[in-house]
């Protein structure tokens, strides 16, 4: 399920990306979003060993795909918000002509 929450995350973003202003940089989550899933899905083509394809369940420290998936989200927009705020926006500079 991790697959799929970070899949819809990519798909969220990428249609929001093309109506926002670029001052956000969803460019750059967008790219993010879509490099987790597609290493994701890697990850679950070569460890693949039969049986269910996505889980519901997990045997790690987090039971629950879901919340797994959403846990997975936090460094990239944690990152992603370092990245805005760290940004200097383009434009005008204040004062000047």
């Amino acid at each position: 399920m991790w697959l799929v929450t970070t899949l819809i995350a990519a798909i969220a973003v990428t249609a929001i990306w093309y109506v926002k202003p670029k001052i956000y940089k969803l460019d750059i989550l967008s790219l993010m979003l879509w490099g987790t899933s597609i290493m994701i899905l890697v990850d679950h083509i070569i460890g693949y060993e039969g049986g269910a394809f996505l889980e519901i369940e997990t045997e790690g420290l987090i039971t629950n795909a879901t919340i797994l998936g959403i846990v997975m989200l936090m460094p990239i927009l944690i990152l992603w918000g370092i990245i805005l705020i760290t940004s200097k926006p383009k434009g005008k500079i204040m004062g000047g002509k």
